[in-house]
């Protein structure tokens, strides 16, 4: 199994930052009825107030590196790739394999 895990800020001229990290959330909780390569989908809205932590986590389970790939070029997931960078300042990301 492929685990892929990405963290996110969220920009601080955000009104709401609560409200943006939901929104995100929200995007990325409505793939895995659009992409079927998605195995396990988690998010999770960061509340540590720590200036080193992330804002909201993504973290996703597939069975291949190829199903990977396929989630990564999809269409679906570009649509709310660019709405997350849009709203979003840095970005760290992991992927590895059990």
């Amino acid at each position: 199994m492929i685990k892929h895990i990405v963290m996110w800020k969220v920009k601080n001229e955000s009104d709401n930052k609560m409200d943006t990290c939901q929104r995100i959330k929200e995007a990325l909780e409505a793939l895995p009825g659009k992409i079927t390569q998605i195995k396990e989908l988690e998010v999770g809205i960061n509340y540590n107030t720590s200036e080193t932590a992330y804002d909201i986590s993504l973290y996703t389970g597939f069975d291949s590196k190829e199903d990977l790939n396929a989630y990564q070029i999809n269409p679906d997931h570009k649509e709310v790739g660019a709405l997350i960078k849009s709203l979003t300042t840095a970005r760290a990301v992991s992927d590895y394999e059990v």
